[in-house]
C-alpha cells in the first residue's frame, strides 16, 4: 500500500516571523510574541488542513523565506529560525507552562521535534509589506 500523506507543505504568513531571543517561553500566555505564534499556528492549521498534512517523524528540511520592505531591519536569521520552528514542532513537549491560551492551535505541529531537522535555510527577499513563507519537507532517509 503507498503511503499518500503529503511530503512536503508550503505557506504564507502575513507580518514578522515570532523570534526567540529569551529564556521566557515563546508560548507563554502574554508573551509580547504571542501574536505572531497564533499567525504562524493559524496559518499552519489552515495550509494542513487544506492538505491532509499529518506530523512528519523522520527527518525535515525548514526553509523559510522572508519578505520585507527594502531598508527595514529585521531580527537575525539565528532568532527567525529558532521562533518558526519552535512555534511549528510539538508543542506537547512543553510541559512546564501551560499552553491552555492556544485553544485548540496548541495541537498544530508540522513535525514532533527540531532533532530532526537535517537542512535549514532562510532567505530575505524584497517585498511591499512585511510577510514571509515557510515550507516543510521530509527529506528522504540515507542508507
Amino acid at each position: 500500500m503507498q503511503d499518500t500523506r503529503a511530503l512536503a507543505l508550503t505557506f504564507e504568513v502575513s507580518g514578522l516571523p515570532p523570534v526567540k531571543t529569551e529564556a521566557l517561553s515563546i508560548f507563554a500566555a502574554g508573551h509580547r510574541q504571542a501574536t505572531r505564534v497564533r499567525a504562524l499556528l493559524q496559518a499552519a492549521c489552515t495550509a494542513a488542513q487544506r492538505t491532509g498534512w499529518t506530523p512528519l517523524t523522520g527527518p525535515i528540511e525548514v526553509d523559510v523565506t522572508l519578505r520585507c520592505p527594502p531598508g527595514h531591519r529585521t531580527s537575525d536569521a539565528s532568532t527567525l529560525l529558532g521562533g518558526v520552528c519552535a512555534v511549528l514542532q510539538d508543542k506537547k513537549r512543553v510541559a512546564n507552562i501551560g499552553l491552555a491560551h492556544l485553544g485548540v492551535l496548541v495541537d498544530v505541529a508540522l513535525w514532533s521535534d527540531d532533532r530532526q531537522i537535517r537542512r535549514l535555510s532562510y532567505v530575505e527577499e524584497p517585498g511591499e509589506d512585511f510577510s514571509y513563507l515557510v515550507r516543510v519537507a521530509a527529506v528522504p532517509r540515507m542508507v
